[in-house]
């Protein structure tokens, strides 16, 4: 679905934002873009979706270059972007002028999702709260029907109730031939989402992994102190919040949270340990 191979960018040569960046997504799943504001998140999806041209290397979707935009491409990409704009038309004109770009776009999905959100269908977009709006274009977004659909930082706006129906439908919207990323700062708004995890830190992919290959490999454990054997510790309210060799063999929670503060933070031995059972995404034929 999207192959990104030696990717070098930055808004000035001097400052490079990523460099040999490389990336595999495939069909089938959805994936959740983690990083630390500034590390690059929505440049890297401006990229994948072509609005952003890298300096060196290839950045291909569909099997056709991200830059250049073909028809065909962007007929099968919905981009949703964290600032929004919506004009001041009803939402049913808004889908009438703008559903035909899309040809798989589904009439009948779209009402079950507004349905879902309590977005009123006749209602002008423009007089609707952030929060309506945002949930409009989510709406759109999944009724659009694309193979790729890429969302930036979709949450944001959106009160605890709208978080809970928002992972519903996106679970709900994900088949074998679709792909979807989400990028957020909010980790816990993914936990229960994604089933792959990406982080971008250091101008690179430091970790693409299967979120149940992570629980089987990982154990995450609040306990009274930290041990020399502990991968990864913080200290909390509660104790040493701590990241192990799952020695049991039984597939265990991960905790979004904790493993990126420990890849961010750069903890040697969970960096060296993840290195050594990665999961290696190969390209779908």
């Amino acid at each position: 679905m999207v192959r990104i191979r030696n990717l070098h960018f930055g808004y000035s040569r001097q400052r490079p934002l990523f460099q040999q960046l490389d990336l595999t997504l495939e069909r089938g799943h959805i994936y959740g873009l983690l990083g630390k504001n500034g590390a690059g998140k929505t440049t890297l999806l401006r990229n994948i979706v072509g609005l952003a041209f890298p300096q060196a290397g290839t950045c291909e979707v569909l099997g056709q270059p991200a830059a250049r935009r073909r028809p065909a491409m962007l007929a099968d990409l919905f981009f949703l972007p964290e600032e929004i704009y919506v004009p001041a038309v009803t939402a049913a004109k808004f889908v009438a002028q703008t559903a035909g770009f899309y040809p798989k776009f589904d009439q009948q999905a779209l009402a079950h999702y507004l349905s879902e959100f309590e977005v009123p269908a006749q209602a002008v977009l423009s007089a609707l709260s952030f929060g309506q709006q945002k949930k409009f274009m989510i709406a759109f977004a999944l009724a659009a029907n694309t193979s790729l659909l890429v969302l930036d930082e979709p949450t944001n706006g959106l009160d605890i109730p709208s978080k809970a129906q928002f992972r519903k439908l996106m679970a709900t919207a994900l088949t074998e031939e679709r792909c979807l990323i989400v990028s957020t700062h909010q980790v816990r708004d993914l936990e229960s989402l994604i089933d792959t995890v990406l982080v971008l830190h250091g101008q690179r992919i430091v970790l693409n992994a299967d979120l149940a290959e992570l629980g089987e490999r990982l154990t995450f454990a609040t306990v009274p102190e930290a041990g020399s054997a502990d991968l990864y510790a913080e200290e909390s309210m509660r104790g040493a919040q701590v990241i192990r060799p799952n020695q049991s063999g039984l597939p265990g929670r991960v905790d979004l949270e904790l493993l990126f503060n420990g890849l961010v933070g750069e903890a040697p031995a969970l960096a060296a340990y993840l290195s050594n059972t990665q999961p290696v995404h190969e390209p779908a034929l």
